[in-house]
């Protein structure tokens, strides 16, 4: 089969915290499962889209590069979305349900790179064990999930009752410095920036090529902005 007349796919990437998306951590093994599942699976993929320091538990407005993928897809211009892990996709059940429905409801399908997974992605009528094991595997990974974060707010919990910043990374616009939150004033005027282009009516993705063209630096100090970076600074200094 030619290049040409293999199915194509987009691959859909997702990293839940700021410092795995500054830093990369989990996108490049995402990226490489993914482009050896293509090549493994007689796919051609179109490209990929990742949807950087998201979580999975926010809501779907926030994840610019899952719309982009669902409306290649709409379009026809992809035969489906394959992903490393479900839980890139949601992190809850119900919803990755739900988007697994609107796919195929749009004539496409969902792929992941994980054998375990890949069995059970196809429902049969004849079949409902393959539904209920996908379920079953979901609400584990759910619970896990779950298990980790509760472990991670006691400790956090316990931090701050002996004072100090405990609670990740700050926001965009402050620092932790000794334990305590102060403002970062050059962080602070970019901010003010990114907020008075999306007063206009600018999108997120045209204010991310606006910042990198004045020279605006990410909290890594980058200059290149992606249209996730400028949705999660105005989520989080808006709380």
């Amino acid at each position: 089969m030619s290049k040409e007349s293999k199915p194509k796919v987009v691959g859909y990437l997702r990293v839940s915290t700021d410092r795995q998306a500054e830093e990369g951590h989990g996108l490049d093994v995402q990226r490489q499962a993914i482009t050896k599942w293509a090549k493994e699976s007689g796919y051609r993929l179109s490209g990929l889209v990742a949807d950087e320091g998201i979580s999975g538990s926010n809501g779907l407005d926030t994840r610019i590069a899952l719309a982009d993928a669902l409306d290649l897809v709409r379009r026809r211009e992809v035969t489906g979305i394959v992903v490393y892990r479900l839980d890139r996709l949601a992190r809850d059940l119900v919803l990755q349900e739900t988007l697994l429905a609107d796919i195929r409801r749009m004539g496409g399908e969902l792929f992941s790179t994980s054998a375990a997974e890949a069995g059970y992605l196809g429902d049969d009528p004849d079949d409902p064990s393959r539904t209920l094991i996908r379920q079953v595997l979901g609400a584990v990974s759910q619970y896990e999930r779950s298990m980790i974060s509760l472990r991670l707010r006691s400790g956090r919990r316990r931090k701050a009752e002996k004072g100090g910043y405990a609670f990740g990374s700050p926001p965009f616009g402050l620092r932790s410095a000794d334990g305590e939150l102060t403002v970062d004033e050059d962080e602070q005027r970019t901010l003010a920036r990114i907020r008075q282009l999306h007063e206009e009516g600018m999108s997120v993705r045209g204010i991310a090529v606006l910042l990198s063209d004045e020279g605006h630096r990410t909290k890594r100090g980058e200059t290149t902005w992606h249209p996730t970076t400028v949705a999660r600074a105005l989520t989080r200094s808006s709380r």
